[in-house]
């Protein structure tokens, strides 16, 4: 019994610290590691290898909890209207200047923060916008209950479609709409490698500036309002939502296990 609880232990402090190096190798292994700590801990304390499996797989699982409490009962708009808003306190996001700093160090102009609220969700941005590459770049603020988190998005419109570079560090919980290309970077890039590797994306993909559209700051609100209404839309088509109310939707059981499925992708990224 000793040796099961000193094994467990040791398993469990080199999971945990694996999962504090940055590497991408040391963090899945670290992920795996508490897999496995689950599984011993219920096994020596049970002897049966099948409870050990299930305690291991159990986090796998756990998702469910709040999906089958909180997701299940939220409700959204079909229609998000964003409104001016003030920047966030340095203790909510203290990165804030020094990531303005740095985009505006690109030759980005700052336009405005707006952003949309609703019950206990909260999204704040920030808007940019460089005229000699016709690129819009969006400082992207989360809150959601005690989670909290930011990403930095990069788009350049052109003839329907919306190139995207972004960092967001989850997977999504929507189905974006099929005008968007999405290139996605790991959430630890500064915003010059993020700028880099949008400018790259389009010439990889043969996207002339000329034919990228002009945005003003009147603009860019109006199309994200768009974007986050055909948004809505699209999934409510692909059955991930469906409608709560004549104004509301709501997640579907099929748009249920489509965030557990999401879950499980983070799961193997991390």
């Amino acid at each position: 019994m000793l040796f099961g609880f000193l094994l467990t232990l040791g398993v469990a402090v080199l999971s945990i610290a694996l999962r504090s190096f940055q590497s991408s190798f040391s963090q899945k292994a670290g992920a795996l590691g508490i897999l496995a700590a689950s599984y011993l801990l219920v096994y020596f304390i049970t002897g049966n290898v099948w409870l050990g499996l299930l305690g291991g797989l159990s986090w796998l699982f756990l998702p469910w909890l709040e999906i089958l409490t909180r997701i299940r009962a939220l409700r959204l708009p079909k229609e998000k209207q964003l409104r001016p808003k003030s920047a966030p306190s340095p203790d909510v996001f203290p990165s804030l200047t020094d990531i303005t700093r740095e985009i505006e160090n690109e030759g980005f102009v700052q336009l405005n923060d707006t952003g949309w609220d609703w019950e206990d969700y909260r999204q704040f941005f920030r808007l940019f916008y460089k005229e000699e590459d016709r690129a819009q770049a969006t400082i992207c603020l989360n809150e959601q209950h005690d989670l909290s988190f930011y990403y930095l998005r990069i788009s350049s419109r052109a003839k329907g479609v919306i190139w995207t570079t972004w960092n967001y560090p989850l997977s999504y919980g929507l189905k974006l709409t099929p005008q968007f290309r999405i290139n996605r970077q790991r959430p630890d890039q500064s915003f010059w490698q993020l700028y880099q590797s949008h400018r790259q994306f389009l010439r990889d993909n043969d996207v002339d500036l000329t034919a990228v559209e002009r945005m003003d700051e009147d603009k860019i609100e109006k199309e994200i309002e768009n974007d986050l209404r055909d948004q809505i839309a699209h999934n409510v088509s692909a059955g991930i939502l469906k409608p709560a109310t004549d104004t509301h939707v709501k997640y579907s059981l099929r748009g249920m296990v489509y965030l557990w499925c999401q879950f499980l992708l983070d799961l193997v990224r991390l």
